[in-house]
């Protein structure tokens, strides 16, 4: 019988961390659920597997490719590939029993068998915001949803970001104006390149597309736009575009604007952006990407916008919505590589007790039930080493205070404490140690 032993590795595009890593990425997690949970967000927690029928109800191209399915008996099961399909299956399942608007979040793994590379996970956490309506949606959530990404990323300890917020009518209104509905998709790539190729070449490959020059001119044009938020707004008053979707694009982008003032996010976190144009055949009206001014390298890292109709597959019932999402997998990876935000808290236990002998352990654990009693996380340290190696295990795994006993503590009722950092050391009571770490 053989005794070969099978390589431990994990499968490519799937996160694993170490203790260390994971108290940073949870310790994200938990501030970004928080910042959630100030503006009212429900929690939600979906199945990881449903029905085929379900997940694929609307996917097609490329989203069907990447989705883990398989067989179990006689059902046909996916790996759920986001968290909106799932939201649009409850909310259709559950609607006579939700409040709306529904206001939900959700943080949970997603699966897409997409080729793995680094920074790219085929399991990885998003951490999404919805709200739906039942019929209508007022525009004024639109205007919300700034000052939820501004409070969340304030609260991660970033200071220079920019919430950028634009509108799919007016590119819709704009592309009806001027009858280039069929080459939009085609456009909007080339313009995309305006960066990168310059003015000229995009002219030329629009050209090459087939555009006439009133076209290509007004297309420039609205590329060129600038200035402040409200400058860019009055400049696409002032296009010339009569079509009704333009309009109302424009006016719903000038009140989304208005109102993320009254919602007290500071000027300098927002601006229109012209240039957004995700979500091609999902967006509807609003959509937002959010930039690190510092690392614009890394990309939007919140993203989303309004939709129409959230569970148009499942119910007959219009169900408009928006929301956000931050793939929180690639951005603590992105993070972790430009070493971004410091870790505030290396380890998980505060303190860790040890006993200079097995005479003291009585004592030692008696002393970690008291300081948990008073939210201390404390680890008592049981196995028979030195106490050197004791201070090793408390340095290697960032613990800042070691509570020493011997005979001399066990007598007087008090312990030793070692501040780790500093290497300063003091003999206190129980009381004494919870007011000084506490």
């Amino acid at each position: 019988m053989s005794n070969a032993k099978i390589e431990p590795k994990t499968l490519p595009g799937f996160m694993e961390l170490l203790p260390n890593d994971q108290i940073r990425f949870n310790e994200i997690k938990e501030k970004i659920q928080k910042s959630y949970e100030k503006f009212g967000f429900l929690p939600l927690d979906t199945p990881i597997i449903e029905s085929s029928e379900v997940l694929l109800a609307k996917a097609g191209g490329e989203t069907e490719k990447q989705i883990y399915r398989f067989n179990k008996g006689d059902s046909d099961l996916a790996l759920r590939f986001d968290l909106t399909v799932p939201l649009a299956k409850y909310v259709a399942e559950y609607y006579g029993e939700l409040s709306f608007p529904f206001k939900r979040y959700q943080i949970g793994k997603v699966y897409r068998g997409e080729k793995a590379q680094a920074g790219r996970y085929r399991e990885f956490y998003q951490c999404d915001i919805d709200i739906i309506g039942d019929g209508s949606l007022s525009i004024m959530h639109d205007a919300e949803i700034p000052s939820v990404i501004y409070t969340t990323f304030k609260s991660l300890g970033f200071e220079n970001f920019t919430i950028c917020i634009n509108n799919r009518k007016i590119l819709n209104g704009m592309f009806e104006y001027l009858e280039l509905n069929e080459k939009s998709v085609d456009i909007l790539r080339i313009i995309d390149k305006i960066e990168k190729i310059g003015k000229a070449n995009v002219i030329k490959e629009l050209e090459n597309l087939g555009l006439e020059t009133n076209q290509i001119d007004t297309i420039m044009k609205f590329l060129e736009i600038s200035g402040t938020s409200d400058e860019k707004i009055e400049a696409l008053k002032n296009l010339g575009i009569e079509t009704e979707i333009f309009k109302t694009g424009v006016n719903e982008l000038e009140t989304v604007i208005k109102q993320i003032r009254v919602c007290k996010v500071p000027e300098k976190k927002f601006a229109v952006d012209l240039s957004i144009a995700r979500g091609l055949d999902y967006y509807t009206g609003t959509v937002y990407e959010t930039f690190l001014n510092d690392y614009k390298k890394l990309g939007s890292v919140c993203s989303g916008g309004r939709y129409e109709n959230l569970a148009e597959y499942y119910t007959d019932k219009k169900l408009p919505g928006v929301g956000i999402s931050i793939g929180l997998s690639r951005f603590f990876y992105q993070i972790d590589k430009e070493n971004i935000l410091e870790n505030e808290n290396k380890s998980i236990s505060k303190v860790l007790v040890v006993s200079m002998d097995e005479t003291g352990i009585g004592y030692a654990l008696d002393v970690a039930t008291t300081l948990r009693d008073n939210n201390i996380n404390t680890e008592v340290f049981l196995e028979d080493k030195k106490l050197k190696a004791k201070f090793k295990y408390a340095d290697k795994l960032h613990i800042p205070y070691v509570a020493v006993i011997g005979e001399e503590e066990i007598k007087t009722n008090t312990v030793t404490l070692k501040d780790m950092q500093s290497g300063e050391q003091e003999k206190l009571s129980i009381e004494e140690i919870i007011k000084k770490i506490k």
